[in-house]
């Protein structure tokens, strides 16, 4: 990769920056980038989308009133909350072995100034999954409990909760360890830290929203909503081949939108650091002072 295509993660940045480096880190690094994680991730990612077919096709299957029988009342559901327990643990594998692959590959790009070694990364990735799981309950736990007092207590802590991910990979943290210590990085910084995840949020959730309106759009048609004669037998839609190939295809961007904002994390994460302890600034003038050597 040529230098003038590598892009520094450890410096300071504005918000601008953020955005134009978390896209162009993606473009720069496209085919290694989604190569390494369709390896890693891929069979998971399969048996997530998979599990998810196979539930709402279970659920049209409940909502086919033309098809219901006693032994239907009793069998639908029982496979229906066997397809939902599978999708919910295989998106927990998927998210799990996600955040590693994405950031483990970020930290060997820096590492190495733009060249990465799969075989670091596959390794780190298996090492940090349980840490990486145990982190992501007490993160959505703890937010989810802010969110009930007022709302916005989860706000507030959802800010520097977002970056413990990143603390946990790249200064090889615990769990508990990146949990704490991600607050006293973005403390004097919270205001920009959240201005800059409300962006990179919206614009996310603009483009995941654009990719779902297909299967929005689709299924109101089947259910006769644009015609005013609505039938209660349509909302067997949940089953149909073109529904849940829509929803799958939903699911697949969701999934990509999400490895965007783990790189935007990743470099608000480097901002925080270098503005606080100037890692990379220290690095660069040590560099300089060898070159002269």
């Amino acid at each position: 990769m040529g230098a003038s295509q590598y892009i520094e993660f450890k410096k300071q940045r504005e918000l601008g920056d953020i955005l134009t480096d978390t896209f162009g880190f993606i473009r720069n690094e496209f085919k290694p980038f989604f190569s390494a994680l369709l390896k890693i991730v891929g069979p998971y990612l399969l048996v997530m989308l998979v599990s998810l077919g196979f539930y709402f096709y279970a659920f049209g299957d409940i909502l086919n009133f033309a098809t219901i029988t006693a032994e239907s009342q009793v069998f639908s559901p029982l496979i229906m909350i066997f397809a939902l327990f599978s999708f919910v643990i295989s998106s927990v594998l998927v998210y799990a072995v996600s955040y590693g692959s994405v950031l483990s590959y970020i930290q060997s790009y820096v590492e190495n100034k733009g060249e990465t070694d799969f075989n670091a990364i596959k390794k780190q990735v298996y090492a940090k999954f349980w840490p990486i799981v145990g982190l992501g309950f007490l993160v959505f736990l703890s937010v989810f409990v802010g969110l009930l007092f007022c709302f916005i207590p989860g706000i507030y802590l959802a800010v520097p909760l977002s970056i413990s991910f990143s603390m946990l990979i790249f200064q090889n943290k615990n769990a508990s360890d990146a949990y704490s210590e991600s607050f006293s990085l973005v403390k004097d910084n919270w205001w920009i830290t959240f201005a800059t995840l409300f962006v990179v949020y919206i614009i996310i959730y603009v483009a995941s929203l654009a990719f779902s309106l297909p299967a929005v759009i689709y299924t109101w048609a089947k259910m006769g909503i644009f015609s005013g004669e609505m039938d209660a037998t349509s909302m067997n839609a949940f089953a149909d081949p073109i529904y849940l190939a829509l929803n799958i295809l939903s699911q697949m961007i969701q999934f990509l939108m999400n490895i965007i904002l783990l790189v935007a994390t990743a470099l608000i994460y480097f901002n925080l650091n270098e503005k606080k302890n100037f890692t990379g600034t220290y690095e660069r003038i040590g560099n300089i002072g060898k070159s002269s050597d």
